[in-house]
């Protein structure tokens, strides 16, 4: 059983899938960073100095009363809070994820039909007298029995 289970774990399709998730996962904190870091500052200063990781709606009050300067002050009060300022960042987060995935596949896409493409000499043609698709190297059509020039 544990020669099958190595000969499972070891089989290309799997090793890759797993190379792709540490991949992915890398790629996601990048794109996080990417979001929150270098994207959301400034559409923040755009809109008026907003900090989209800091916008909540408190539901309730925690022991320590509020108001409360930040998301970090109102989870340590307690308060149980609505955080849309960091479901607006995982949003921008997807969309800039499935962008990525898109121009990723898109080119893999366009150069597998490059591939697909090498263009072939027809082997037919048509007959000019009584328009029947035939050989290429016919000299007689077979449907007519015209003689074709060469």
């Amino acid at each position: 059983m544990l020669k099958e289970f190595r000969e499972f774990a070891m089989r290309g399709n799997v090793v890759d899938m797993a190379i792709g998730i540490i991949i992915g996962a890398a790629f996601g904190s990048i794109i996080n960073s990417l979001v929150s870091d270098v994207i959301m500052p400034p559409i923040g200063l755009i809109l008026g100095k907003v900090d989209f990781s800091n916008l909540y709606l408190t539901l309730q009050e925690g022991v320590i009363a509020g108001p409360y300067g930040s998301l970090v002050d109102a989870q340590e009060a307690g308060a149980v809070t609505l955080n849309y300022g960091v479901f607006i960042n995982t949003i921008v987060s997807f969309v800039i994820v499935a962008f990525a995935v898109f121009l990723l596949i898109r080119s893999i896409n366009r150069l597998e039909r490059e591939e697909e493409a090498p263009s072939e000499e027809p082997n037919t043609k048509e007959c000019p007298y009584c328009v029947s698709v035939i050989s290429i190297n016919a000299s007689r059509c077979p449907h007519c029995t015209s003689q074709l020039e060469a």
